[in-house]
């Protein structure tokens, strides 16, 4: 097998993930004989710097033209303490889900044995925890116009706007991952309070009558869905959900692993796949060996596994991590007092690899 990735490092600890991620493919193609090219590409700050743009026409050629993409962090504390900026380093991922037509986000959350005590829950309550939450990733707020201040600069305001066809082709996606797990989706929405939550929740109704009869689908406020995450988190097996509450949502499942260092995730949709950690830059760690390189391996396992149908080697990969972290051979956030940094993780990932 022979693919082309595209890789995005972006901004903070980025670019150090990002290595560990392609030591472990090379390690997959060295043991498998497959040949990975990677073609490297700048977004967000980086971006801002070189170019003006948080996501430049070069860099979306390059997504374009390769078999997949694997991505970093963006964010910058000096666009992020700078109120007034006008260009900010999101606004390039905003650029790259619409441009790649990135409509449905998947974030895998399922604990590892050796780490329960890692999570500041308590173990009886996060054993046995195994849920994807299925984020619409190019509607609601983050997107809808108009959005603003007013000419005094005293108010400002976003629009929140979704259409039935935007929730229909993302229902569809969290269906299709509860057809191949347990049945059940539970959609997590503001129906009481919001217009576009009334949408969300008629339209995938009639959905699940039309095509999905035999799964079970029950609906959650988002409120009472954070509540029950901390308290029951197995309850869950399919989280449908609208952007920003996927967003928040997805990154309070972290405690259920003990890091949000752990979680992994792929955008899909109407053509290219991206792969991510679904943690930020962390400008903090950049630079000093520090940061849990294990997120972002686990995106390319994502990537070998529904991207390029290599589900033996996917295996292989998240086999090394489980195996790194149950014996120790991970970054201190999850191991205190662990040696291990970002590179001697990756390279324990990568020398498991071979070595199974």
């Amino acid at each position: 097998m022979e693919k082309t990735i595209a890789v995005l490092p972006g901004d903070g600890i980025g670019p150090e993930i990002i290595r560990q991620a392609v030591k472990v493919l090379d390690a997959v193609a060295e043991k498998y004989h497959h040949r990975f090219v990677y073609r490297y590409a700048d977004v967000g700050a980086c971006a801002i710097d070189s170019t003006g743009n948080p996501y430049p026409a070069a860099t979306h050629e390059i997504c374009m033209t390769s078999d997949s993409v694997l991505f970093g962090a963006i964010g910058d504390p000096k666009y992020d303490n700078n109120p007034s900026a006008r260009v900010r380093p999101e606004q390039g991922l905003l650029a790259m889900r619409k441009s790649l037509g990135l409509f449905a986000n998947i974030r895998p959350v399922k604990p590892y044995p050796s780490l329960l005590s890692s999570s500041p829950l308590k173990d009886n309550i996060v054993e046995g925890a195994d849920f994807i939450v299925v984020r619409e990733l190019t509607g609601g707020m983050y997107f809808g116009e108009p959005r603003g201040r007013n000419e005094a600069g005293d108010k400002a305001f976003d629009t929140c706007v979704y259409s039935k066809a935007e929730i229909e082709r993302v229902a569809d996606v969290a269906f299709a991952y509860a057809s191949r797990r347990r049945g059940k989706v539970t959609l997590v929405d503001k129906a009481n309070v919001l217009a576009t939550s009334r949408l969300w929740r008629e339209t995938v109704k009639a959905l699940h009558a039309e095509k999905y009869s035999d799964m079970q689908l029950d609906f959650m406020f988002v409120d009472n869905a954070a509540m029950k995450m901390v308290s029951n988190p197995r309850d869950f097996d399919v989280i449908l959900t609208e952007n920003m509450f996927g967003d928040i949502l997805s990154d309070l499942a972290g405690v259920i692993n003990g890091s949000i260092g752990l979680l992994p995730s792929a955008s899909s949709g109407e053509g290219k796949s991206l792969y991510e950690p679904i943690h930020g830059s962390f400008p903090q760690g950049a630079g000093k060996n520090i940061a849990n390189p294990v997120a972002t391996i686990l995106s390319a396992a994502m990537m070998l596994d529904d991207a390029f149908g290599a589900s033996e080697e996917a295996a292989a990969v998240r086999k090394a991590c489980e195996d790194a972290i149950a014996e120790g051979a991970c970054t201190p956030d999850i191991i205190p007092g662990s040696r291990y940094g970002t590179e001697e993780t990756g390279d324990f990932i990568a020398w498991k690899i071979l070595a199974l």
